[in-house]
Formats: C-alpha cells, structure tokens, sequence
C-alpha cells in the first residue's frame, strides 16, 4: 500500500493516557489494559465517545503513553494523567486499513525522512480513527517529530 508522506506543523494536543516504560516484546500485552483504564476514567465522568485514541512513542526503550485525545475536561483517576500530543514539525501519513499493516506507514515515514534528509527526534505517535468492522473503513495517522 502506497503512504503519501507530508511535513506539516501541529499544535500540541491535550491527551489523557497511562504511561509507561516496557520492552517491545511485553508492550502488545500492556497496551490494551492501560486504554481500558484511560476509558474506564472517562466513562466514569460520563465521556463515552469523541476522543480519539492515540499511542505516543517517546523513545526505543519504549517509553509509552497509551489513551486519549481529551476533547473536555475529566477528572483523572488511577494511573491516568494529563499529557499531550507534541506541537511542531512532523512528517505524517495516514494509513487506511488493518492495524496488523501499520509497519508499512512507520517504514514509509521513515524511508522518506532518509530520502528527504529529514533527522527524526524518536518522538512519534498514533492517532486512531473510529472503529469500524470494515477493515477498509478504519484509518490511523502517523506522526513523526522532526528535528
């Protein structure tokens, strides 16, 4: 599948996440506990639906954070707390289809990082688009920090 990069300029955006520090290798076991937890909270202020999830990779160790865009106020409870998605200068994609095919979008941000001889800080993230049953129908934007 083709992923037009693009380099564009973001505003930081406020997110409500769990974060932590694990290994690649323990990390697909972790990340869905911690969303649960993230909804949980803002289920439990009355928030079921309007923000989006994201995953914030903030190195290699990793060193993550898993939740939400927050639209809203809510009241963090438990290991959620306020963060956001960095403002500055990125390259993004979008990628449409499985979650199972997002390495090729991170490979295609990457390869035209290199050919544009754009340097990467490691800061990257994962913004996901409603769910749908459709694999077709789903869509996650992938973000890149330049330096």
């Amino acid at each position: 599948m083709k992923h037009a990069v693009t380099v564009r300029n973001v505003e930081a955006r406020p997110t409500a996440v769990v974060a932590a520090t694990t290994t690649w290798r323990e990390f697909p076991a972790l990340w869905k506990p911690m969303l649960d937890e993230v909804w949980a909270c803002l289920r439990a202020a009355d928030i079921h639906r309007g923000c989006r999830n994201v995953m914030l990779y903030l190195d290699d160790t990793p060193r993550v954070e898993v939740g939400v865009e927050l639209t809203q106020p809510c009241p963090l409870t438990g290991n959620v707390v306020s963060s956001s998605l960095p403002a500055g200068r990125v390259a993004m994609t979008v990628h449409y289809g499985s979650y199972a095919e997002l390495g090729a979008a991170h490979d295609a941000v990457i390869a035209w990082c290199a050919k544009e001889n754009l340097s990467r800080t490691g800061v990257r993230w994962e913004v996901y688009g409603p769910h749908d049953d459709d694999p077709a129908k789903v869509w996650t934007e992938i973000c890149y920090q330049l330096s």
